[in-house]
Formats: C-alpha cells, sequence, structure tokens
C-alpha cells in the first residue's frame, strides 16, 4: 500500500532513490576518506615536489572536499566539523611519530583547517543554491 502525495510513506520507488543517493553520497564521502589516507599516511620518497607549496594545496582541497562531501553525505555540521579537525591534527602527529620517512607539520594542520572551513562554506552555499533552484 503506498500513499504517495496525499501521505504517509513514499512510494516504494522514491524509497529506493533516496536511499540509492544516501548510499551514493556515503560512498563517495568513504572513497575521499580512502584517498586522505593515501596521501596522509603513505611513506615519504626522494622524488622532489613538482612546484613550492603544492603540499599546502593538496591539504587544503583534501580536506576541502572531505567537508564538502561529508555535508552532502548529511553528517551534522558540529560533528562534522569537531572530527575533521582532530583528523587533521592527528595525522599530522602520526606523520611525526610514525615510521614513514615524513615529519608532522604544524602548518599543514592549520591549512587543512582552513580547508574544512572552506568545505563547510561551500557545501551551506551548494545547498541554499540546490534548494532555490527547486
Amino acid at each position: 500500500m503506498s500513499s504517495g502525495p496525499t501521505g504517509g510513506s513514499p512510494p516504494r520507488s522514491a524509497a529506493v532513490a533516496i536511499r540509492r543517493t544516501r548510499f551514493g553520497r556515503l560512498a563517495l564521502f568513504g572513497v575521499l576518506v580512502a584517498v586522505s589516507l593515501v596521501v596522509l599516511f603513505t611513506p615519504a620518497s626522494d622524488t622532489p615536489q613538482l612546484m613550492p607549496g603544492l603540499d599546502k594545496v593538496v591539504h587544503l582541497g583534501l580536506f576541502a572536499a572531505l567537508a564538502l562531501t561529508g555535508r552532502w553525505a548529511g553528517f551534522p555540521i558540529g560533528p562534522l566539523g569537531i572530527g575533521l579537525v582532530a583528523y587533521a591534527g592527528a595525522s599530522e602527529v602520526l606523520q611525526g611519530v610514525l615510521p614513514l620517512g615524513r615529519s608532522g607539520d604544524p602548518v599543514d594542520a592549520l591549512v587543512d583547517v582552513v580547508g574544512i572551513a572552506l568545505g563547510l562554506v561551500a557545501a551551506r552555499r551548494l545547498a541554499r543554491v540546490l534548494w532555490h533552484a527547486r
């Protein structure tokens, strides 16, 4: 029994589409978390950087993408922001203590936090644009 537009639960096809969309958004966030683990914890190589400051751009973009996709996946802003800031700090500490040939850099953590803030702002603006477009 489906009630459709008159109230109650949505038709089965709409419920399936909502679940698939939510799953896809969570999957995208999960993929970005996995990418971040590779980027942040791959042992250092002797390959020189392509350009100075590229590391900071990667940190900024990575954490902005995590914040944006986390909000898009439906995580509340407070817990998501706190969790990502904790992840940023912990990743730098771990880079400094694990035998990866890397060093923890407080500036990287600061850039991560700026990326988180930019990602959260972008998510808010994008939500407004999409909401008004309907």
